[in-house]
């Protein structure tokens, strides 16, 4: 079983520009807001897989769901969001 904090650190070492917030209390369903630069027009799709590029084999094994919100900095300072 993983932790939020498990996780976000592995993202944050797969993206190391990354800020990430990371929710879940159940071990293998989680949440996610991760903000990068490296998004940088690139579409979400992309993001979506560089982001479970940082988990690797972990994703649909023990980590089983993991919903995504990717922005990069200028759009998380338009919808109010600290980067």
């Amino acid at each position: 079983m993983y932790s939020p904090d498990a996780i976000r650190e592995l993202i944050e070492t797969g993206l190391p520009d990354a800020s990430v917030e990371v929710m879940g209390d159940d071990g293998t369903h989680f949440a996610a807001r991760v903000i990068s630069a490296s998004f940088e027009g690139k579409g979400i799709v992309e993001q979506h897989r560089m982001v479970y590029a940082t988990l690797g084999d972990r994703m649909g094994g023990e980590i089983h769901a993991l919903s995504l919100k990717t922005m990069t900095p200028k759009q998380a300072s338009q919808a109010g969001l600290a980067s």
